[in-house]
Order: C-alpha cells, then sequence, then structure tokens
C-alpha cells in the first residue's frame, strides 16, 4: 500500500497538506477529488517522491516514497509535464522500460495505447492528445504496483478519455492500485471504488462513490436570481450553493420548501430546474461547507 502518517507540506505560510493519514491498497481505484488547491498534487507528488513532507512520512509498500524501492513500485502520469521533442515515441518508451526490472513488452504496451501510428514520431510534433497517450504508456510501461495518474484525461476528446477509461479499468483488474486526481466527476463516478474528497490539506470525506452521493441526500435546484448569496444559504433544506454562469445552484433537501422560501422573499425567479442530487452535488455540498466552516472559524 502507499501509506501516509501525519504527513504535512508547508510552502512558507501556506499549509498545502495538512496532516494526512491515509492508506491506499493495491487492487483498488481511488479517486482524489478537490478544488484546486486542495493538496491534491502535492500529495501525489509526495508519495512519488518529488517532494518531500515537511513533517511526517510517506511510504511505499513500507518503502520510504522517493528511494529507490519505492519508485520502482510506481507509475506516474503528471498533470503538466513535457519530454524531450526530438525524441520519437518508441525511444521514449524503450529508455523508460530500462528504468524497471519487469517492463511490460513493447509491442503489448503499443496495442494497449493505440500507438502504432505515432511511434516514429518525434514528440515535439505530436498533437496534445498524441502526446498524452505517449504519457500514459510511460507510466505503465514498468509494469509498477501503483500507478498515480494526475488529471490524465485534461484536454482529451471524448472517444481518447473512454480509451483512457478503458485502460485504466483493466489496471485495476489486474490488481494494480491506481490514484486518480480529476476535475471530471463523471470520471470518478464511472471508475472508482473509492472516493477522498479534499479541502484545504484534509481528507474531508472518504468512501464509496455510493456512499459519497449519499451525503448529498437531497436535489440540486439550478436558476436565475437576484437573492443574494446569503439569502440563498439561510433558506430552508440549503446545504450548499455554487454560482455556474449566470444561474444559482441549491444543493436542498428539501426542494419544495426551498423554492416556496425564496418565493415567499420577493425575489425575482425565472428558469427553474429541479433534479436529484449526484456526485457534482455532494462535492459542492462538502466543500461549500468545509469553507463556511473555515470562514466561521
Amino acid at each position: 500500500m502507499i501509506e501516509f502518517k501525519a504527513a504535512s507540506k508547508r510552502y512558507g505560510n501556506n499549509l498545502a497538506v495538512d496532516g494526512l493519514n491515509l492508506e491506499v491498497a493495491a487492487g483498488k481505484l481511488t479517486a482524489l477529488l478537490g478544488e484546486n488547491g486542495a493538496g491534491k498534487t502535492t500529495s501525489v507528488s509526495m508519495a512519488l517522491g518529488l517532494v518531500k513532507p515537511t513533517s511526517g512520512m510517506v511510504s511505499v509498500a513500507g518503502d520510504a516514497a522517493g528511494s529507490m524501492a519505492a519508485r520502482r513500485r510506481l507509475g506516474a502520469m503528471l498533470q503538466s509535464a513535457e519530454l524531450p521533442e526530438q525524441l520519437t515515441a518508441a525511444e521514449h518508451i524503450r529508455l523508460f522500460q530500462t528504468y524497471y526490472v519487469n517492463p511490460v513488452p513493447f509491442d503489448e504496451l503499443v496495442e494497449t495505447i493505440g500507438l502504432a501510428g505515432v511511434l516514429n514520431q518525434r514528440y515535439g510534433t505530436m498533437s496534445g492528445g498524441q502526446k498524452r497517450r505517449v504519457q500514459l504508456a510511460l507510466a505503465l510501461c514498468g509494469n509498477a504496483d501503483f500507478i498515480l495518474l494526475d488529471e490524465p484525461t485534461v484536454g482529451l476528446d471524448v472517444d481518447a478519455r473512454h480509451m483512457f477509461w478503458q485502460v485504466i479499468r483493466a489496471l485495476v483488474a489486474g490488481g494494480r492500485g491506481v490514484v486518480l486526481t480529476t476535475h471530471y466527476l463523471e470520471e470518478a463516478d464511472a471508475l472508482a471504488d473509492r472516493i477522498l474528497v479534499m479541502a484545504q490539506g484534509r481528507i474531508i470525506a472518504d468512501g464509496s462513490p455510493a456512499d459519497i452521493k449519499a451525503l448529498a441526500g437531497g436535489k440540486i435546484i439550478e436558476l436565475r436570481t437576484d437573492a443574494p448569496d446569503d439569502q440563498l444559504r439561510a433558506l430552508p433544506g440549503v446545504e450548499g450553493t455554487a454560482r455556474v454562469g449566470e444561474r444559482m445552484r441549491l444543493t436542498t433537501t428539501n426542494a419544495e420548501g426551498t423554492l416556496r422560501a425564496l418565493f415567499a422573499n420577493g425575489c425575482s425567479v425565472e428558469d427553474i430546474s429541479v433534479e436529484r442530487a449526484g456526485l457534482e452535488a455532494a462535492f459542492l455540498g462538502l466543500t461549500d461547507k468545509n469553507r463556511e466552516q473555515g470562514e466561521a472559524v
């Protein structure tokens, strides 16, 4: 497993990760969700040994993160990564294979990722989607126990994203542990065995997708209104609010009571939609509640 023991990381006055205690097991896909700045990428970087914790410790199968033994158990695809532009896809893959004791056979990897058409193409001439495929191949080429994927499908079209999903499912079915950070909540809902919601460097929710969605326990109201945000948060049943363009999104346990009170306040209300709360609603409700608690303190 990958284990965090009271792991914290501070950048100056900013506490990016705050006393994280966490175990991530093989054979499961763990999705790490959170707003920008929640501490997701820093946590992944600590597991990879790219960032050392200010306090506490991080280990991989009992070995200190960043050690040679730990690195050989990990493959990684980072949100922001570049490779030497003059090397071809084939050259990159063969080079990375030499870093591992038991790499995935070259032809098998090429077929899995769908790279046959670009093997001899220089990395610098590739499209964004082609580059992400090469980066995924490098994450997988070592046949590692754990694969850490930080926003792997950002910027990909629908077909490429579903190819990634298929590959990730096969990895988990084969006994690999996968840690996925993503802003695409439908991606986490479709793939994850376990979801961790992170805010202000701490885990604020931990459970299966069904467990997390159950926390919403209500409905989503979207509407246009001139009511101020503090008035919307004070409506009966409202557990979270978020502005989406010109519309407000309310997470509520009592949609009828919320709307009745809003109309009674005499505010302008139009373009209303109501739907059952899902993962997005639960996520927004959790992060909104955490933010409001932080402001209250």
